[in-house]
C-alpha cells in the first residue's frame, strides 16, 4: 500500500512579527455539549513499544526527531508513517521533572515550530522551559508529519486572489462555494490515499502522543493544549489516565459539541467573533475621540461606511519588504482585518490606527493583519492552515452530507445581519463532500476519568471559543478547576499577565490547582489608543 504523506510548506511569519502578534496567530480554530453514545471500537491489540527517540540536535537547546506509529492502531503491526518532533532540553537538567508535551492548536498548527519559538518568542515560563524537556509532535496530517495538500500552488494562489462579497453568506454564491469544495475534497484524494485522510482524527493523535511518551521513556507526561489542543488533552486523558501527571487546557473547546454538533459549534464560533468585535466598539466608544478617533463616537458606523468604500473602490497595497507581497484590500479582506485583530485586545491600538489609515487611503496595516495574523477558523482567502485543518475535522465530525443542514445553517447566520457572520457560512461545507469514511470515529464522552484533576483556563470574551464552554468543559472533565480570565483574547497563558501564568506554572510544576473559582484580571485591560508612530502600518 502506497501512503501519500507529501509535505506542503506553510508559509512563515518573520520573527519581530510573530513575537508581537503570536496571541492572535494561535486563535485558529475548533471548538464543542451533551451526547452520550457507546464506546468506539479500541484497538484489538496494544501498539508495540515504539524504539527510543534518535535525537539530532537542530537548534540552541533543541534536538528533533521523527518517530513511525501506526497508521491504524487496529492494526497496529501494518503499515506505519513518520511524524516529526521537536524537543526543547530542560535548562534546568538537574531538576528536571519529565517532559511536558504540548499542543498549540488548530487543528493545524505545527508543535515543531512552537518548541523551536521557546529561546525567541517565550510561549513557556522560564520556570516551566527550566524544569521541562517541552515536546512538540505534529499531529499526523500536520507540517512535517505529512502536512495535508488539497490544492495546487495555482490553485491557492486563485483562493487568495479571488473577490469575496460580505453581504453574501460564505463570501460567493451557494454554486461557486459547492464547486470550490468538490474541488477541494477531490484535491485532497488526488494528493493522499483514504486510508491516510481516514487517520487524521483526534483520538489517532492522542495515541501518537502514547507513542512519543514511550518512547521517551516516560511514565507520565505533563501536557498543556490550548484551543484544539484541548480537545487532544481530554482525549488523552480519557483514553490513557493512568499516564498523565498534570494536564492544563487553555482556551478549551466544547468537546460535546466537536463530537456531536459541529453546526451549531460553528454557530457559536460565529457569535464569539461578533461578541469581541463589540467589546472593541464598546472600548471605542467610551474612550475619548482624542483616544479612538475612529468614527468620532460611532465606530460602527464608520466600519460600515468603510467596508462598503472598500468594495466598491478596494485599495492597492504596495510590498513590504521582508512583511507583505502586497495586494488589495477590499471589504471582505477588511473584515477578516477587523476579526482577527479585534480577538486580541493587544492588537486593538493596531486596528485603531489601521483602520484610520484606510479611511486616507492606506491599507498596508489592514492588509497587513489579514494576510500574516489570521489563520482562520472556518478557512478562508488567508487561511494557510485550511488543508489539514479541514481534514482533521472530517475525520472527527459525524457525517455531515445533507446540503440542507448547511443552508439552513448558513440562513440562521446570515439572519442575525453580524458584521462577520458571513465567513462563518457554510465553513463546514467541506465536510459534506468529503470522500472518506472514519469508520471507528471516536464517540466516547471525554471525561478524563481516572486522571489527576485538570486546570481549565477560559477567557471571559474569547474570539473563538466562548467563556460557557469553558464552563461546560470544567464540569465534564472529572474533578476539574476552572481559572477565569477576564477581558478579550484567545488562550490566557503568557499573554494576559503573572496572575494566570502563576496558576498555570503551579499545575504544571508541582501539580497545585488554584481555589475553584479564581478570577483573574486582563493584563493588558485593553485600549484601543493608536500607537505613538501613528497609523502608518507595520515598518
Amino acid at each position: 500500500m502506497t501512503i501519500s504523506l507529501r509535505r506542503t510548506p506553510v508559509p512563515s511569519v518573520p520573527l519581530r512579527v510573530a513575537t508581537a502578534l503570536a496571541a492572535t496567530a494561535l486563535a485558529l480554530t475548533g471548538c464543542t455539549a451533551g451526547i452520550d453514545t457507546e464506546v468506539s471500537p479500541t484497538p484489538d491489540r496494544p501498539a508495540p513499544t515504539p524504539k527510543p527517540m534518535d535525537w539530532k540536535e537542530c537548534g540552541q537547546g533543541l534536538d528533533c526527531a521523527t518517530i513511525m506509529v501506526p497508521l491504524e492502531y487496529s492494526n497496529p503491526d501494518g503499515t506505519q508513517i513518520p511524524l516529526a518532533v521537536t524537543r526543547h532540553r530542560a535548562t534546568d537538567p538537574g531538576r528536571r521533572i519529565g517532559s511536558l508535551l504540548i499542543n498549540p492548536g488548530g487543528p493545524g498548527v505545527l508543535a515543531t515550530e512552537t518548541v523551536a519559538s521557546i529561546n525567541a518568542a517565550n510561549p513557556y515560563s522560564p520556570a516551566v522551559v527550566a524544569r521541562f524537556d517541552v515536546v512538540g509532535m505534529d499531529p499526523r496530517g500536520v507540517g512535517k508529519s505529512g502536512a495535508v495538500r488539497c490544492l495546487t500552488d495555482e490553485q491557492r494562489a486563485e483562493q487568495a486572489a479571488e473577490n469575496r462579497d460580505p453581504r453574501i453568506p460564505g463570501g460567493k454564491p451557494f454554486d461557486q462555494l459547492l464547486a470550490d469544495a468538490r474541488t477541494f475534497t477531490k484535491g485532497c484524494l488526488d494528493h493522499q490515499s483514504p486510508e491516510f485522510l481516514a487517520s487524521l482524527s483526534t483520538d489517532n493523535v492522542a495515541r501518537d502522543l502514547d507513542q512519543v511518551r514511550a518512547a521517551l521513556g516516560e511514565d507520565k507526561i505533563t501536557f498543556y493544549g490550548a484551543s484544539y489542543g484541548t480537545v487532544v488533552g481530554p482525549m488523552y486523558a480519557t483514553l490513557f489516565p493512568d499516564r498523565v501527571r498534570q494536564m492544563v487546557i487553555d482556551a478549551p473547546m466544547d468537546t460535546d459539541l466537536w463530537q456531536n454538533d459541529p453546526l451549531r459549534l460553528l454557530d457559536e464560533v460565529s457569535r464569539a467573533n461578533e461578541e469581541t468585535l463589540n467589546a472593541w466598539f464598546h472600548t471605542c466608544r467610551t474612550e475619548s475621540v482624542q483616544v479612538c478617533p475612529f468614527g468620532n463616537g460611532d465606530p460602527e458606523a464608520a466600519l460600515d461606511a468603510l467596508v462598503t468604500k472598500l468594495e466598491a473602490t478596494p485599495l492597492k497595497v504596495p510590498p513590504i519588504k521582508d512583511l507583505s507581497p502586497g495586494g488589495t484590500l477590499d471589504g471582505a479582506v477588511a473584515l477578516e482585518a477587523v476579526r482577527a485583530a479585534a480577538g486580541n485586545r493587544a492588537l486593538w491600538p493596531v486596528l485603531t490606527a489601521a483602520l484610520l489609515a484606510a479611511q486616507q487611503g492606506n491599507g498596508a496595516g489592514l492588509f497587513f493583519v489579514a494576510s500574516k495574523v489570521t489563520v482562520a477558523p472556518f478557512g478562508g482567502p488567508f487561511a494557510t492552515l485550511q488543508e489539514a485543518h479541514n481534514a482533521v475535522r472530517c475525520a472527527d465530525w459525524p457525517k455531515l452530507g445533507a446540503l440542507s443542514q448547511h443552508q439552513a445553517a448558513a440562513k440562521k447566520i446570515a439572519e442575525r445581519g453580524e458584521r462577520l457572520g458571513s465567513r462563518a457560512a457554510y465553513s463546514a461545507l467541506n465536510c459534506a463532500l468529503w470522500p472518506v469514511e472514519n469508520k471507528d470515529r471516536f464517540t466516547r464522552e471525554l471525561t478524563g476519568a481516572g486522571a489527576p484533576p485538570i486546570l481549565v483556563v477560559g477567557g471571559r470574551v474569547d474570539p473563538v471559543t466562548p467563556y460557557y464552554w469553558a464552563q461546560a468543559t470544567a464540569k465534564r472533565l472529572k474533578g476539574a478547576v476552572l481559572l477565569t480570565r477576564e477581558g478579550v483574547g484567545h488562550t490566557s497563558y503568557r499573554s494576559s499577565g503573572p496572575c494566570v501564568d502563576t496558576a498555570v506554572d503551579a499545575v504544571l510544576i508541582d501539580g497545585a490547582l488554584p481555589a475553584g473559582g479564581t478570577v483573574c484580571s486582563a493584563v493588558p485591560p485593553g485600549t484601543t489608543r493608536p500607537p505613538a508612530a501613528g497609523p502608518q502600518g507595520p515598518r
